[in-house]
């Protein structure tokens, strides 16, 4: 069949996604589903108070990224080449399976209103300050970002997909028992947790600047999921853990690998070591299934962070284990500069659908001043730092690495069961209540098409969002 292409969008100048390969079979061609509630970038983590906000600007995390990711996505037209799900919320059962009885009931029940009052006393026990601060709708937010995370994990696991995306997700530092690192609950741990239902070997990425410090110890003592996080690592930078030392316990020992880096690293040295130590936990662990954290602060001008990467050599890194052609969940995580952590995302989302964008920032984007003074898509992000790491330095990290992988005595084995109750029932139950809206999208798929997007997904008169996990194939 010829392929289909994207021509100059006709309420404007800017050119829209092309495919990158032409000729594809629609059989062949790779499932993407991408995760989006429509609320998720409205929240506001407060006025910050701490070291973090020495120019009065705000709490660095900022939820809107997750908006002008959104907005970007949908104005390239790449919602066009994948399934898009406004998933539902995360229970408080789902959270209990991961996190303490006494911290998820905390969670639930402070409030800016509250916290000084009924929770001051506590507010310590569970880490809360400057850097996890109580603001309006913590709980609600908590449970949108998880629950897009479980449902991407739930879509793998019925091989519905062979991709699923969720920016909103990747909150890496969040404890069983507390909050860190800006990270409320650990919903990558909770989503692995459910891929290990369905899937022997879980292989965890981590490219965020900071070291995934929650997800490697909720594994730390099992050969069942291996992680490995490439991250700044140097006294007093948070969260002071990630040392090539830290190896695993007991089962687990050897099992997570650690990538540490000094600051300033470039593109070329980046991904060469990368795709360098990647490839070797590959053929040595054989992975069932991936994760990977793509936390944005690791690009060069973020502002929390002190590396040198652009947005094309963080992308390499997605294309490199999407190239791997093992079922993939994508998250976010971290990063400070939030246009640039929009264009990073929308970009890597194009690169998971072997799509083409073009440097120019869709013009109808409603949040286009963001993207000034340039209006590209891969702007200059190098010249803060220099970079402290040698070749000399890679070498030998590599070298250590290689070592400690060396000592796996091939993958380990698992005796693989039956779908757990419930889950099957549930997705089947779930696609049937949803039946006839997508045929009604479907039917109206031409005219929706045909017409200028907004910037979120089921706004209007086509909002179709409910409790349950709401779904709009537009495939």
């Amino acid at each position: 069949m010829s392929s289909s292409t994207f021509t100059t969008d006709s309420r404007s100048r800017s050119s829209r996604a092309q495919p990158a390969i032409t000729h594809i079979r629609p059989h062949s061609k790779t499932r993407v589903a991408y995760f989006h509630n429509k609320d998720v970038g409205s929240f506001h983590y407060g006025v910050g108070t701490g070291v973090y906000d020495t120019k009065k600007t705000g709490h660095p995390m900022k939820p809107h990224r997750l908006t002008l990711t959104n907005d970007l996505v949908i104005n390239y037209g790449l919602h066009e080449l994948m399934d898009v799900y406004c998933p539902r919320m995360a229970t408080e059962a789902e959270l209990l399976e991961f996190h303490e009885s006494d911290y998820v009931n905390f969670l639930k029940k402070i409030t800016p209103q509250n916290r000084d009052t009924e929770f001051a006393d506590v507010l310590g026990n569970f880490n809360f300050g400057d850097d996890c601060p109580v603001f309006d709708g913590l709980w609600d937010f908590c449970r949108i970002y998880t629950g897009a995370s479980l449902a991407a994990a739930q879509k793998l696991c019925m091989k519905d997909m062979e991709i699923c995306v969720n920016w909103s997700g990747g909150l890496h530092h969040a404890k069983s028992y507390e909050a860190s690192g800006f990270c409320y609950v650990n919903d990558i741990v909770l989503a692995i947790r459910q891929l290990l239902k369905y899937y022997a070997r879980v292989l965890y990425i981590d490219i965020d600047i900071h070291h995934g410090d929650g997800v490697q110890e909720a594994f730390y003592c099992t050969d069942r999921v291996m992680t490995v996080s490439f991250h700044k690592y140097e006294p007093g930078f948070f969260p002071g853990t990630g040392d090539t030392t830290e190896i695993g316990s007991e089962l687990g020992k050897y099992y997570s690998i650690n990538v540490p880096l000094k600051n300033g690293i470039d593109d070329d040295s980046y991904v060469n070591l990368f795709k360098t130590i990647m490839t070797e936990v590959k053929d040595r662990y054989q992975p069932s299934v991936v994760v990977l954290q793509c936390g944005a602060d690791s690009l060069g001008l973020d502002r929390l962070g002190a590396f040198n990467l652009s947005i094309k050599a963080h992308g390499d890194c997605v294309k490199i284990i999407k190239s791997w052609q093992i079922p993939l969940l994508v998250l976010g995580g971290g990063g400070y500069t939030i246009h640039n952590v929009a264009r990073c995302w929308a970009y890597e989302t194009s690169v998971l659908l072997d799509a083409n964008l073009p440097n120019e920032i869709p013009r109808e984007s409603k949040y286009l001043d963001f993207f000034e003074p340039d209006y590209k898509l891969h702007p200059h992000l190098v010249g803060r730092v220099d970079n402290q790491n040698t070749k000399t330095d890679l070498k030998r990290l590599t070298e250590v690495i290689f070592e400690q992988l060396r000592h796996l005595d091939g993958a380990p084995v698992v005796q693989m069961q039956e779908l757990p109750d419930g889950i099957a029932e549930y997705l089947q139950e779930a696609d049937e209540e949803l039946a006839d809206t997508r045929e009604d999208q479907r039917a109206n798929k031409r005219i929706k098409r045909s017409k200028a997007h907004d910037n979120e997904f089921f706004d209007g008169d086509s909002d179709q969002e409910q409790d349950e996990e709401d779904t709009m194939d537009l495939d």
